[in-house]
């Protein structure tokens, strides 16, 4: 759906394929709460946009002349102004207010703290500590507002352990948690970020948890609390099946699913992958792909002939009986079957896709006369596509998104609203390099 646009998904579910809107004046789940951010990169603002896209208020804090650190992540557009701005940026923060404050300063912190007085929750992702050091921790926060929500993404947390100081981006927390190891041979190094921003997104979604949490554990006791978030201990947790067969004496060989097929298999146009765990799966499975005998082999009889067999004689069987479809032909007729199968899809097979296209998973944005600082290899991009909100409830009305703020887009204005600043008291803040 296009950037702006508003409608309700559930409306021809609830209504009986109406096409009604009925839910497009209802509130949001977080409308109210409001959010001030001192983000970077991506784990952060990702968990901001998720709650902005669920109502909250969200006010973003940036050095006022460079900018928080996603603006220079290649590639890049240029904004109105001529500025540059990053892909991480850009895909990670709708809906947001952007105000330049040189917090390092110390009219730059008290600025900060009086106004994180006027939010619920004030949030942060830079190195452990680092706030602390600042005057912007959370026992500094605590003191002006005693019912703030204090978030901390960090790699490693706020409590005292051997990586306290480490920095840490998505691919040190993922590899870090045994993530790696999973699908590496013995005799290969491990694929970094294989998933390109888990550690990042998947720890700005326990963020969301935490702080949903800790708000309503406000409501019930009238008092703030800390939510000290680390990115390693996030990806330990979505490591659960590494840990727990590791601690049973599970042996295992990296990069084999076990006693059941799942794997790629190729199509006349590329792969999908199939996941056959129980009998019943591989009995459907051998009528589909032409092989019915198999029911009764005595190669079958058990799981691990599945595995014996497979590069002999199941790849074969399967590759031939789809070498004629597609790959999501091919997906199709296991999955109405009852086998689990999918496409193994490009990021414009998504974007294609008719579950994408009805679930309204994709957000589209004209860029602003962008021309790309590195040498493009076509045309330059007029939009930018980017995931939607994954969460769908059924008063939440999708769409209506604002696009990411420029730089220091809303300093004056946020600071009149919120501290009731005259134009004479900003104009000596920005005359003194506090804001920008």
């Amino acid at each position: 759906m296009q950037l702006g646009e508003s409608h309700n998904i559930f409306g021809d579910y609830i209504n009986g394929n109406s096409h009604t809107d009925d839910n497009t004046d209802q509130p949001k789940p977080l409308d109210g709460i409001r959010i001030l951010a001192v983000e970077q990169m991506q784990a952060l603002p990702y968990a901001t946009q998720m709650m902005a896209r669920l109502g909250a208020e969200v006010v973003k804090v940036e050095h006022p002349v460079a900018g928080e650190s996603g603006r220079s992540s290649a590639p890049f557009i240029q904004d109105p102004d001529g500025r540059q701005v990053g892909v991480t940026y850009l895909r990670n923060n709708f809906n947001k207010k952007s105000i330049g404050i040189d917090i390092k300063s110390e009219k730059g912190r008290e600025l900060v703290l009086e106004l994180s007085t006027k939010f619920d929750v004030f949030a942060e992702n830079f190195k452990s500590q680092t706030l602390n050091k600042m005057g912007l921790g959370y026992k500094d926060v605590l003191a002006k507002n005693d019912q703030i929500v204090y978030l901390s993404i960090s790699g490693f947390g706020n409590t005292d352990t051997p990586y306290s100081g480490w920095p840490a981006y998505a691919g040190v927390a993922e590899a870090m948690s045994s993530l790696y190891s999973w699908a590496t041979p013995a005799d290969k190094p491990p694929h970094i970020s294989p998933l390109g921003a888990m550690g990042d997104t998947g720890s700005a979604v326990f963020g969301v948890i935490g702080v949903l949490a800790a708000l309503r554990q406000r409501d019930n006791t009238g008092k703030g609390q800390f939510v000290d978030i680390s990115m390693f201990d996030c990806m330990v947790a979505l490591a659960d099946v590494q840990i727990q067969y590791d601690s049973m004496n599970v042996e295992r060989d990296p990069g084999k699913p076990g006693l059941l097929i799942l794997d790629a298999f190729k199509a006349s146009d590329g792969y999908f992958m199939i996941q056959v765990g129980r009998e019943h799966q591989f009995e459907i499975m051998c009528d589909i792909i032409g092989k019915p005998e198999w029911k009764t082999d005595e190669r079958f009889t058990d799981r691990q002939g599945w595995v014996a067999y497979l590069e002999s004689d199941i790849r074969p069987a399967i590759e031939g009986w789809a070498s004629s479809i597609g790959k999501l032909e091919a997906s199709t007729q296991l999955a109405e079957a009852g086998v689990a199968s999918g496409p193994c899809n490009s990021p414009k097979d998504v974007a294609a896709d008719q579950h994408v296209e009805l679930r309204q998973m994709i957000t589209k944005m004209d860029l602003p006369d962008a021309t790309e600082t590195e040498t493009p290899k076509t045309e330059t991009p007029k939009t930018m596509s980017v995931p939607s909100n994954p969460v769908k409830i059924s008063s939440l009305t999708e769409g209506g998104e604002t696009r990411m703020p420029w730089l220091n887009e809303h300093t004056d204005e946020v600071l009149k609203a919120e501290l009731a600043l005259s134009d004479s008291d900003i104009n000596e803040l920005r005359e003194g390099k506090i804001i920008g």
